[in-house]
């Protein structure tokens, strides 16, 4: 009984964001929104890295798997990199692709990093999402195409977006600290 109350609870949560967000479309604080590149959902693009789902099998852990490749969603308020605000760059975990400074992150309470731009606008891609009867915009890393999270427009200025980001796409590197090998090899390969 509990977790039926729990599944109708998070469908009028879920319901209820999506009338808002579909009625905030374009009206957020930053005028950003409105100026927004947002691809349909199934526009063909070829990410510079295609891996096989057995390679990123092999490549990723089970849950980074699940959140990056299958379009997961971690838990609100679990994700190790949610409450982090050293100096540094956040890096996809799929790629090791440079996507948000720290210095665009900030605390929304909703319990997933955020930030209000990415650290190049060529460093993701949105994509139109229209699952679980909402209207949302996908956030995927621009070299392969993994899901990262969503962006709403209810973000701070300067850009009134929120790029609500899941830790498990992403890898912190504070500031002066040496980056993993993934991050060394994807500088190497096609730069900042």
């Amino acid at each position: 009984m509990n977790s039926k109350i729990k599944i109708l609870g998070l469908f009028f949560f879920f319901t209820t964001a999506a009338i808002l967000f579909s009625q905030s479309a374009g009206k957020g604080r930053g005028s950003d929104w409105a100026s927004l590149k947002i691809l349909p959902k199934d526009t063909k693009i070829d990410y510079p890295i295609a891996l096989s789902e057995r390679q990123w099998k092999q490549r990723l852990g089970e849950f980074e798997y699940y959140v990056l490749r299958e379009k997961g969603t971690e838990r609100a308020f679990t994700g190790k990199l949610d409450k982090v605000y050293q100096e540094g760059t956040y890096y996809s975990a799929a790629t090791g692709q440079p996507l948000f400074s720290s210095e665009s992150k900030f605390n929304s309470g909703t319990g997933w990093p955020s930030f209000y731009e990415p650290i190049d606008p060529d460093a993701v891609i949105l994509i139109e999402d229209n699952e679980l009867f909402m209207r949302r915009v996908e956030v995927v890393d621009s070299s392969s195409g993994s899901h990262l999270g969503h962006v709403f427009p209810d973000g701070p200025d300067p850009t009134g977006l929120r790029y609500c980001i899941n830790s498990a796409s992403l890898i912190f590197v504070p500031k002066g600290a040496e980056p993993p090998q993934i991050v060394k090899d994807y500088l190497e390969t096609y730069g900042d």
